[in-house]
């Protein structure tokens, strides 16, 4: 799996999880959703991305 994809990935995961737990446990959990989406859409303007720095040092290439 590429970089780029590994970081979409992670990203599908946190909003899931986030939906999921804002359902079930508390809606403040919907701030989690915002901040990855705030995150996406700087790394899409800025090119830094911590999400892909954590994931290249984990060994994805």
């Amino acid at each position: 799996m590429s970089l780029n994809n590994a970081v979409m990935a992670m990203a599908g995961v946190m909003v899931l999880l986030s939906v999921v737990l804002a359902a079930t446990v508390h809606p403040n959990f919907m701030i989690m959703t915002i901040v990855v989406g705030v995150m996406m859409l700087q790394s899409a303007f800025t090119g830094f991305c911590p999400a892909a720095m954590i994931l290249k040092k984990m060994g994805f290439k």
